[in-house]
């Protein structure tokens, strides 16, 4: 499991977990293109690829996107945000999707955050650490009850005494929650053997240069044909085209 997550969804589909298992890969070239509108004071320069399980929680100079039909999520340390009504209009609604959610945690912190917006109108959004509510705006939502109730506490190690202000769940896990009621999975803890993992859902990465200063593209070799004539999937990081 990713020990960090900075993500914003831009969601259409009513299934987005069905939309993710039928298209296994992203549109690199929409990715591309989405990762130049978000950051139009930077270079933008295609890079290694991966996974959510890996990429889910970026450091501040790359951007990891994929792009699918309906869906769209954008990993980026911008949406690490201890209030999350902060946003950028930019990042609220670019693609002008149904939906926008914001999940974002650290561990090592304690913090957890999400949001939501319809339509580009604000919702609802939550942030805290384990003792600190940062941000807690918009009507909560009827799957926020156990965790309030107390139905899911924090964990607490051998020998350590709980805080007098302690929340009655942890933050990164009622993020999780976030992400499991918008989005059909979640990062933490046990799931079912058939549901989806963050391992599954492929992003195309994206370096972040200050504007003018992004190195100059290597030529590379055309990447070889698969075996229904077509490249693979990151076939266009290399050769002709590569963005120069």
């Amino acid at each position: 499991m990713p020990s960090t997550v900075s993500s914003i969804w831009y969601v259409d589909a009513s299934d987005p977990v069905s939309v993710l298992r039928e298209h296994p890969g992203p549109d690199p070239e929409a990715a591309w293109a989405l990762a130049r509108q978000l950051n139009p004071d930077r270079d933008v320069v295609p890079a290694a690829s991966g996974t959510m399980k890996v990429w889910a929680g970026p450091d501040p100079e790359s951007v990891y996107i994929g792009c699918y039909p309906g869906v769209t999520v954008v990993c980026s340390t911008q949406a690490a945000l201890p209030r999350p009504t902060k946003l950028p209009e930019l990042l609220v609604r670019p693609l002008a999707s149904e939906h926008t959610f914001l999940i974002s945690y650290d561990l090592s912190l304690g913090w957890g955050a999400f949001a939501h917006w319809e339509r580009g109108e604000f919702r609802r959004s939550f942030s805290a650490t384990r003792v600190n509510i940062l941000e807690d705006e918009g009507l909560p939502r009827v799957w926020e009850r156990p965790y309030w109730a107390g139905d899911h506490p924090i964990e607490l190690q051998p020998g350590e005494l709980p805080d007098p202000q302690l929340l009655p769940f942890d933050p990164p896990d009622f993020a999780d929650a976030a992400n499991e009621v918008w989005l059909g999975f979640r990062y933490r803890g046990k799931t079912p053997a058939e549901a989806l993992d963050s391992e599954e859902i492929q992003v195309c990465g994206f370096s972040l240069f200050p504007k003018g200063e992004a190195p100059e593209p290597e030529a590379a070799p055309e990447p070889e044909l698969e075996h229904n004539g077509k490249r693979g999937l990151f076939g266009w990081l290399r050769g002709h085209d590569r963005v120069s």
